[in-house]
């Protein structure tokens, strides 16, 4: 082998000694690369340690904590009014209903009223005629007659058993016969009194042949079942009127929630035909016994202020009010909705909550209801620390609650799964949070 050969070979290696070289340069620099993308990356995370279930933890970086203003605090115990729901109806006590009928049977003339007419006690609502009402009122005429002459009989039998001329037994028949004809009269005048007519008013003269058919009590027609032309009796209701004043609510209450009860608390509810609308009622008397075969107990409540548009029979839902209690609460802000559910969000990295003003100091976490993130300088605003670790980002997890009472910006909460009592959540900032989980904002692993 000569020389050049060699020296050609040696050239050969080096050349491909470098080519190797750079190569191995290129990658590394391209793989150091990728690592400081993946790094110094902003991106959202949503992930979930069990795969086989949907994603229910976002982790936010500190850049987008600040651009949405999300806030942090701690559950917290709030006294709010808590309410019961129960179902009922309307009702109107027996005693304020009343059915219109004639004490005399015949047909009907005239009607004076329809559905929903008001009527006052005593206002002629129909009137009636038959033959046995003028036969009713001649009686009553002739009685007047017999009595008059039964009278000027036993006035004559007396002075002639006073001058020993007549027989104690023709007076005694005399006056016999007075007292059985002035039962009959009374027993008449009370009859046609019934009718309506006075028994003053009658004479040959003025033999009325139609009677009155008067409304017992003041109310609204609330069903009309005579006709013009038909004949009625005491067993044919004309028409039925409802005092609606009396108009009081029955509400449904299971056995369980009785102890909650008790007389005088508020209930508002509302009717089915028109749920926009809220009426009020108080609780006046609680029932003893089971409503048929259910194991409900009605709770009888009196209906106050306006009842227009209130109906014996409707179906309400009400809402009694209980005495404050206290419960776990958190701003109205710090909870979703999605599909059908409500969620808050907890917390899941080593985290503190603090408030930091605006002069930079660093203070204790105060309640809840005075976290906000505002942009005025002067106001505190409530920031959070992560671990070291983790650069500055935090992990949200979703928690399903059901909602409570809202009171005062404030919604009581009862979580599904059992979280700590002194754990911290999302107070503002949840719909964000929830879109990044749903995945309108953030990438799911």
């Amino acid at each position: 082998m000569t020389y050049t050969k060699i020296f050609n070979y040696r050239i050969a290696a080096l050349l491909f000694s470098g080519l190797l070289l750079v190569i191995s340069t290129v990658a590394c620099s391209n793989s150091g690369s990728e690592k400081g993308s993946s790094s110094n990356s902003a991106a959202t995370e949503v992930h979930d340690d069990d795969h086989g279930k949907e994603a229910s933890v976002a982790t936010l970086t500190s850049e987008q904590i600040q651009a949405v203003g999300v806030t942090i605090g701690k559950l917290e115990q709030k006294s709010l009014t808590a309410t019961l729901s129960a179902t009922g109806y309307l009702k109107v006590p027996n005693s304020n209903k009343a059915i219109i009928t004639s004490m005399f049977g015949g047909i009907i003339q005239t009607l004076n009223v329809e559905v929903g007419t008001m009527v006052r006690k005593g206002q002629v609502v129909a009137t009636i005629a038959h033959p046995q009402l003028i036969q009713l009122q001649e009686e009553y005429l002739t009685l007047n007659n017999r009595i008059t002459f039964a009278e000027r009989e036993q006035q004559r039998q007396k002075e002639l058993y006073e001058g020993n001329v007549g027989a104690l037994k023709n007076l005694q028949g005399a006056e016999t016969e007075l007292a059985s004809l002035r039962v009959r009269r009374a027993s008449v005048q009370q009859q046609i009194r019934l009718m309506g007519i006075d028994p003053k008013t009658v004479s040959n003269e003025n033999l009325l042949s139609e009677v009155k058919v008067v409304s017992p009590i003041t109310g609204k027609i609330s069903a009309v079942y005579g006709k013009i032309g038909t004949y009625t009796d005491v067993a044919s209701p004309v028409a039925e009127v409802v005092d609606n004043s009396s108009l009081h609510l029955d509400l449904n209450v299971f056995e369980k929630d009785l102890s909650l009860l008790k007389v005088g608390q508020l209930v508002n509810f509302t009717v089915t035909n028109n749920p926009q609308r809220t009426y009020t009622a108080k609780v006046s008397s609680i029932s003893s016994s089971f409503a048929n075969d259910s194991k409900t107990v009605p709770v009888h409540c009196t209906v106050s202020g306006d009842k227009s548009g209130l109906i014996d029979g409707t179906n309400v839902t009400g809402a009694v009010s209980l005495t404050n209690v206290l419960s776990l609460a958190v701003p109205s802000e710090a909870i979703v909705d999605e599909e059908g559910k409500s969620y808050i969000f907890l917390v899941r990295n080593n985290l503190s909550a603090s408030t930091t003003h605006s002069d930079g100091d660093m203070h204790d976490d105060k309640p809840v209801n005075k976290e906000r993130a505002v942009s005025d300088k002067h106001e505190k605003k409530t920031t959070v620390s992560g671990s070291a670790n983790n650069g500055g980002a935090i992990s949200f997890e979703r928690v399903e609650v059901v909602r409570g009472v809202s009171q005062v910006g404030y919604t009581a909460i009862t979580p599904i799964p059992e979280i700590p009592a002194d754990a911290i959540i999302a107070t503002r900032g949840a719909f964000f949070i929830n879109a990044q989980i749903s995945g309108e904002g953030g990438h799911a692993h």
